[in-house]
């Protein structure tokens, strides 16, 4: 007797993919933890020298961590569906009762998950050494898992279409310099042009970045509402595109 696909539910088909996801890691979330460290930790170290006020210190922490979280993953999905397209393994997950849009969403949470140890470790180094107060918040589980998905399909889309892995990798960059440029993420607004600020509208890295500053250094005000929406939106929109344009079969 077949598999039909509306027998296995959304939460059932997101949690086996979870599962295989995870496994797939288990001999390298070390080395994945230590990376994911390094980088937020020394741009920190090298930029708070320039800032001295506690705003600017502010956006540099906050700033830095959507750089972890956001195009970390952003890179780590990229390069997951460029390697399971070549690998064939889109074309093994074609064949099983489960939605383009969940196979992305498992594997960002799995890179989320393991993402987590780094993020806290950068989060409290970064408090320490830019002498910030920490004020977490019940908004910040939201924050960090909405922006993780936000640019998911995204990276699953590049994946899919590049040609070779190291074109999927060249892909990711230019979408990481683009988008972190525009918008103030590590700058504060009060030192960019108006037009980038426009801009950084149209960019999640604005919106997770001002979520992250009110929901771990406080105070929450009523943007805190615009952020996650626009998030919420941005995590939605982007796995909506990816289970529409993403190639399950080696072309």
């Amino acid at each position: 007797m077949s598999l039909k696909r509306a027998e296995l539910n959304l939460a059932a088909q997101w949690f086996d993919l979870l599962m295989m996801e995870l496994a797939n890691w288990r001999w390298s979330w070390h080395s994945m933890i230590l990376t994911g460290m390094l980088a937020p930790i020394a741009s920190m170290l090298a930029l708070h020298v320039f800032a001295r006020d506690a705003d600017s210190l502010a956006y540099i922490l906050t700033g830095n961590m959507v750089m972890s979280l956001l195009f970390g993953n952003l890179d780590k999905v990229t390069s997951r569906f460029a390697y399971m397209r070549f690998a064939g393994t889109l074309d093994y997950l074609a064949t099983l009762p489960v939605r383009r849009a969940i196979v992305v969403a498992a594997s960002a949470c799995s890179f989320l998950l393991l993402s987590l140890p780094a993020l806290a470790i950068t989060a409290l180094v970064g408090t320490l050494v830019l002498r910030l107060p920490l004020r977490p918040h019940w908004a910040l589980a939201p924050t960090i898992m909405l922006g993780a998905l936000s640019l998911a399909g995204i990276g699953a889309i590049l994946g899919c279409k590049a040609r070779t892995p190291q074109e999927a990798g060249a892909f990711s960059l230019v979408a990481t310099l683009v988008l972190v440029s525009l918008g103030p993420v590590i700058i504060p607004p009060g030192r960019l042009p108006p037009a980038v600020l426009w801009l950084g509208r149209l960019s999640p890295a604005t919106y997770a970045a001002s979520a992250l500053r009110q929901a771990m250094l406080g105070p929450i005000g009523s943007s805190i509402w615009r952020d996650l929406a626009a998030l919420a939106l941005f995590a939605t929109g982007s796995l909506f595109l990816a289970g529409r344009w993403m190639n399950w079969r080696q072309e």
